[in-house]
């Protein structure tokens, strides 16, 4: 039975809120302000994956519970002049079938030049098998959802965890946990990856580029994907391969418009690796950058064809963290900056790993989360930076209310 509190209210989070000043010997100096703590109901609850920014500083996101229907939400927190910063909700789903846009926006979201947003629902839509969704801004600041996309299962695919990215050309791409072969239910398909072309008159076209068989090619592809500058894309699949530990791969677009799959790496477990669901990053030479839970991997290509696996740095489980499980950032130094489930002082922590010479990283922990106010074990989340190099990000516990928190490293 869901109880609806009325319409969404917009909350300011004023000086109470947390700040730390990390000074531990073998931490970086980091300031951590919790710019929202969630109430849980119709402002919205448990945020995740992440957050992004738009030009003028507002930060936008999702939350898997809450919202006027609970059955999630995407919201925006804007700063205010005195420092504080305000939470409005700017679309509540409404449901998982039927008539319903959708529900648990788990992917978190992309925004295009014109400042709309783009997500995926986990369920709901025409068919219940997920939706494809964009927010639109009128100028009286009301948001217009557009369903791009009903997933209806099958052969189709369905339940798209994980975002959606844009090429340069404007196309988006993603991936269904689920679906690929006839049928709907747990042992129907390993997965897909999409692409949706914008067409004439608003209209999408859906196109399946990959269908994942469930043995070395990979299952269940539940990260979001990332685009290199050929246009290729990069995912993380959460099992089959060779070794059943899930595997990195690589998707090539080929001249009579099919994709090719290259298996980059498959995890065996254990010191190398096991696949997690976060987004894997790629710099301007091509070197792909993943978390991989027990350590942090990079692959090289290689001119002759093949990949060169090498960690860059492994969790010991301790005060450098543990459950490295989510996306990894690049800055324009080639710094890698990421977050674990685990590890500090048990609730996960922002880590750095900088870029030395010789090819060389170093760790610093940018902030302990203590398991409170400031947030609590961000699973699966990613960050976001903005032009100064301050750090954003969301957890899906932790904050007054225990229902999460939006949170902003400053540097």
């Amino acid at each position: 039975m869901h109880i609806n509190l009325g319409r969404t209210l917009s909350k300011v989070f004023t000086a109470a809120a947390l700040t730390l000043i990390l000074t531990t010997p073998g931490w970086t100096q980091a300031i951590e302000k919790v710019l929202y703590s969630f109430g849980g109901f119709t402002d919205g609850g448990n945020p995740q994956p992440g957050v992004v920014l738009d030009s003028k500083g507002n930060v936008f996101g999702t939350t898997l519970n809450g919202g006027d229907n609970f059955e999630g939400a995407v919201f925006e927190v804007t700063p205010n002049s005195d420092g504080s910063w305000t939470e409005q909700v700017i679309h509540s789903f409404s449901g998982f079938t039927g008539t319903g846009d959708g529900a648990l926006p788990f992917g978190g979201l992309t925004l295009d030049a014109q400042g709309n947003l783009y997500g995926t629902t986990d369920a709901g839509g025409s068919d219940g098998g997920g939706t494809v969704f964009e927010l639109s801004a009128g100028s009286n600041g009301v948001w217009t959802e557009t369903i791009l996309y009903s997933f209806a299962g099958g052969s189709d695919g369905f339940a798209p965890f994980a975002g959606v990215v844009f090429d340069s050309a404007g196309n988006l791409y993603g991936t269904t946990e689920r679906g690929g072969t006839p049928g709907f239910g747990a042992t129907a398909g390993f997965g897909t990856v999409f692409e949706l072309s914008p067409g004439a008159n608003g209209t999408w076209t859906k196109k399946t580029l990959h269908t994942f068989s469930g043995a070395n090619d990979g299952a269940i592809p539940g990260s979001n994907l990332v685009v290199d500058s050929l246009g290729n894309l990069y995912g993380v699949a959460q099992s089959g391969g060779a070794n059943d530990y899930g595997l990195l791969f690589q998707l090539a677009p080929q001249p009579d418009g099919s994709w090719v799959e290259h298996v980059i790496h498959p995890f065996s477990g254990g010191a190398d690796g096991i696949s997690c669901y976060g987004a894997a990053a790629v710099d301007k030479a091509g070197n792909v950058f993943v978390e991989a839970y027990y350590s942090v991997l990079e692959f090289s290509p290689s001119p002759s064809g093949g990949w060169t696996r090498k960690s860059l740095h492994s969790f010991t489980g301790g005060p450098d963290g543990a459950g490295a499980e989510g996306g990894l950032i690049l800055d324009s130094s080639g710094n890698i900056y990421g977050i674990t489930s685990s590890g500090g002082h048990h609730h996960g922590i922002v880590f750095e790993l900088a870029h030395g010479s010789q090819g060389a990283f170093t760790e610093e922990i940018l902030h302990d989360f203590e398991g409170g106010s400031d947030g609590d074990f961000p699973e699966f989340n990613y960050l976001t930076l903005d032009a100064k190099g301050n750090i954003y990000g969301t957890t899906p516990n932790g904050g007054a209310s225990n229902s999460g928190v939006v949170f902003e490293l400053i540097r």
